[in-house]
């Protein structure tokens, strides 16, 4: 049998919004629950965050920093600031609240939808094709914004009970969106090479 994993280039970036140290603590011990109950280890080296781009391939034309300066030109520029500011100038508070998974694939915090992510992630998305032209492609999916606990080595069929015991946990907290984070993979695992702060708090 073929190792499938010959056919796919190996990722070398993701771009994400890191969360607040509180947030972070509890998500981290809910990892270590799905650790020591299920096994489950996969991306448990990655820092708590809210996936704006996938991990993608960059081309060896690219590097690191020309992400980082698309990203800066972006802020720069207004736009995303804009995207996250109401009316009233209030800059985006967002929510997170609960547990949720898709099937047997992945387990998450819910991260509550709102137009201002999906700005966000497109705004992101178009900063870097730009800048670095075919990298990646945009999901046609709507965006659903959402912090991992685990994903890819859940037992089969264990999803539900585990979202019972985490949903006591009664997660309900909201937080600022104030960085973008750019991930590089080194070896086997994800390093933060680079946080892009948007503003201070109100």
């Amino acid at each position: 049998m073929k190792n499938t994993k010959t056919f796919f280039p190996q990722q070398t970036h993701f771009i994400g919004v890191l969360l607040p140290d509180d947030i972070t603590s509890t998500l981290e011990d809910c990892r270590r629950y799905m650790s020591h109950t299920y096994g489950c280890k996969s991306g448990y080296r990655t820092p708590i965050h809210v996936t704006l781009v996938p991990p993608f391939k960059l081309q060896e034309e690219y590097g690191t920093q020309d992400l980082e300066n698309a990203i800066f030109s972006a802020i720069e520029s207004g736009s995303i600031t804009r995207a996250l500011t109401t009316d009233s100038g209030k800059k985006f508070l967002a929510h997170i609240e609960g547990f949720d998974a898709f099937g047997d694939r992945t387990i998450f915090a819910k991260v509550l939808a709102d137009p201002r992510w999906t700005s966000l992630r497109d705004l992101t998305f178009d900063a870097v094709l730009k800048s670095c032209p075919g990298c990646t492609k945009k999901d046609a999916r709507p965006f659903q914004p959402h912090a991992t606990v685990a994903n890819r080595d859940i037992p089969s069929g264990v999803s539900s009970d585990a979202l019972k015991v985490l949903g006591e946990i009664n997660l309900n907290e909201d937080f600022h969106v104030d960085n973008i984070t750019i991930f590089e993979r080194k070896g086997s695992a994800w390093e933060i090479a680079s946080t892009i702060e948007l503003g201070g708090k109100d």
